[in-house]
C-alpha cells in the first residue's frame, strides 16, 4: 500500500477540544503515517452495514474491496483537499476516531468525522460537532458537511442545526449557520 505523507504550508483550522472533552480524556493529535492501520480499520467499520448486505462476497473480496476504497478515499482527500487538518481522536491515549476539517472562506468544512463502533451512540460525536460549531462561530464561519443520504447520523446533523443546501445522487450538502454574520476571518 502506498502511504501518503501529509504536508502543506497552507493554514488549517485552528481548533482545540473544549475543556469538558479534555476532562473526559479526549485529545486530538495530527494524523501520521503510523496511523494507517487504525484508520483503515476505522474506515472499514463505517462500511459494515453496506458490506453485510453482500453475503455472496467472500471475506477476501470484502477485505480487498475495503482496502481499495480506503486507499482511494485517502488519496482523494490528500490530493484534492491539501489544506485539511487530519486529526486522530484519542481517549486516554488510544485512537478512537478521526476528525478532518478544512477551512474555507466562509465555513469550516467537516471533511470526515468517524468513531469506532464501541464509541458511537455515547454523545461523543454530538459533543465534537458542537465544539466545532462553537469554534467556527468564534471565527465568524459556518460549518459545512457532505452526508451520505443513508447515513444513520443524518438526524444528528439536522438536530444540530445543519440544513440541506445542495445534493448529489448519493450525498446531501449541509450547512450549519452559526449566527456569525461578520466578515470571515482568514
Amino acid at each position: 500500500m502506498t502511504v501518503l505523507t501529509i504536508a502543506s504550508a497552507a493554514p488549517r483550522p485552528s481548533f482545540a477540544l473544549p475543556p469538558a472533552l479534555v476532562a473526559m480524556g479526549l485529545a486530538l493529535r495530527l494524523e501520521t503515517d503510523a496511523d494507517t492501520f487504525f484508520l483503515s480499520r476505522l474506515y472499514a467499520s463505517t462500511r459494515e452495514v453496506e458490506i453485510a448486505a453482500m453475503p455472496h462476497w467472500s471475506d477476501a473480496l470484502k477485505h480487498d474491496f475495503l482496502a481499495q476504497q480506503f486507499a482511494a478515499q485517502r488519496h482523494h482527500y490528500r490530493t484534492q483537499i491539501p489544506d485539511c487538518a487530519y486529526w486522530v481522536i484519542e481517549r486516554a491515549g488510544d485512537p478512537i476516531g478521526r476528525l478532518y476539517l478544512e477551512e474555507r472562506v466562509t465555513q469550516w468544512h467537516v471533511v470526515d468525522i468517524a468513531l469506532l463502533p464501541e464509541w458511537r451512540g455515547r454523545g461523543l460525536g454530538t459533543a465534537l460537532l458542537e465544539a466545532v460549531i462553537a469554534a467556527a462561530r468564534g471565527r465568524a464561519k459556518n460549518v459545512g458537511i457532505f452526508v451520505d443520504r443513508g447515513n444513520v447520523a443524518l438526524h444528528l446533523y439536522r438536530r444540530l442545526g445543519f440544513a440541506e443546501i445542495g445534493e448529489t445522487a448519493f450525498h446531501l450538502e449541509m450547512e450549519c449557520e452559526t449566527g456569525a454574520d461578520a466578515d470571515p476571518i482568514s
